[in-house]
């Protein structure tokens, strides 16, 4: 077995992270779950039309009744500000390649928190580059309780979104239930001893303050993303583990769909001065932008490497940047 190294991401009111620390074991066990994905299903769940009604025990708790209630306010509170938008930016939102130069290093080469499992601010210190180097290959799990309309909806858009990721970054990103490495487990307040087992499964070893963490999210963490590496190289991912709450109205489910597998791929922190972008705490966008794929583009160009400091990574953004058309 091989001891690993694992980095967090949590948005907290979708939009706050931190990288915590941990020892994991690498070993294969048994799902609790329910995945599905274009190899297994290519039809996705039967209609819920045809459906019995839920038994008494199948519906929502009053703890997870009181969250769909307290996230739809989250949700609406935005967009009556204008916010959350889903054009992924406009003619209000140019960018140049300064911008992104500059975004990129803030937000692939440092962390918002420290590396201890909680919620203590970083030191400022950068990071050497995250990434994967292996294929990523994605399944989709749900915990009992979620619905089967939202497991159609969020496993179609998780479908599209990988996609659209391997598109961009140019590495292979796929649907894959046999052999995942990166895991999006979308689960409800009823699943949650459910899915502490299904996390220790996946990782036996994990960090005991991040899993006690995960035990006892608090409501104002939305979603999570730990991504690991093995200790002989921990600047390479090789699996990831991704939580978002089921409670969430579509929106925000979609929302932490986009950021934390972006977020998984190696891009953790964020940047006040990025815009248009999901890397920042205004939620002024939803989605991943443009100026987003130019982060992930950067991150997965071969000539940027695992491990790369912020000086050697500088001068490559520089030249690669000076091939991009639009705005310099």
């Amino acid at each position: 077995m091989l001891f690993r190294s694992i980095d967090l991401a949590v948005t907290k009111s979708r939009s706050v992270k931190f990288l915590a620390a941990g020892l994991g074991f690498l070993a294969l066990v048994a799902c609790d779950f329910t995945a599905i994905d274009s190899a297994t299903n290519p039809q996705g769940l039967p209609d819920a039309s045809n459906l019995p009604a839920p038994s008494a025990e199948e519906i929502p708790s009053p703890r997870s009744q009181e969250l769909m209630t307290y996230y739809a306010r989250v949700q609406n509170d935005p967009l009556n500000r204008g916010l959350l938008r889903l054009d992924g930016g406009g003619v209000d939102t140019p960018y140049y390649n300064r911008d992104i130069a500059q975004n990129f290093e803030k937000i692939a080469f440092y962390d918002e928190y420290t590396q201890n499992g909680g919620f203590e601010r970083s030191n400022g210190a950068r990071s050497g580059l995250r990434k994967w180097r292996n294929p990523v290959r994605m399944r989709v799990e749900f915990g009992e309780s979620v619905p089967l309309q939202n497991r159609r909806v969020d496993r179609s858009e998780v479908y599209r979104y990988a996609a659209r990721l391997a598109r961009v970054t140019q590495h292979p990103i796929s649907m894959n239930s046999a052999a995942p490495n990166f895991y999006v487990l979308i689960a409800g307040e009823d699943d949650r001893a459910q899915l502490i087992q299904r996390i220790q499964q996946i990782e036996p070893g994990i960090n005991s303050a991040t899993l006690q963490m995960i035990r006892n999210l608090p409501r104002d963490i939305h979603c999570i993303v730990a991504a690991f590496a093995t200790k002989s190289d921990d600047h390479v991912y090789t699996k990831a583990i991704a939580v978002i709450r089921a409670e969430h109205p579509q929106l925000t489910r979609k929302a932490c769909i986009h950021e934390e597998l972006a977020q998984g791929l190696g891009l953790a922190n964020d940047s006040p001065r990025a815009r248009p972008s999901i890397f920042n705490d205004d939620d002024e966008f939803a989605l991943l932008t443009s100026h987003d794929e130019e982060l992930l583009r950067l991150l997965y160009n071969p000539a940027l490497t695992p491990g790369m400091s912020a000086e050697e990574a500088r001068p490559i953004v520089a030249q690669l940047l000076e091939g991009r058309t639009g705005p310099s």
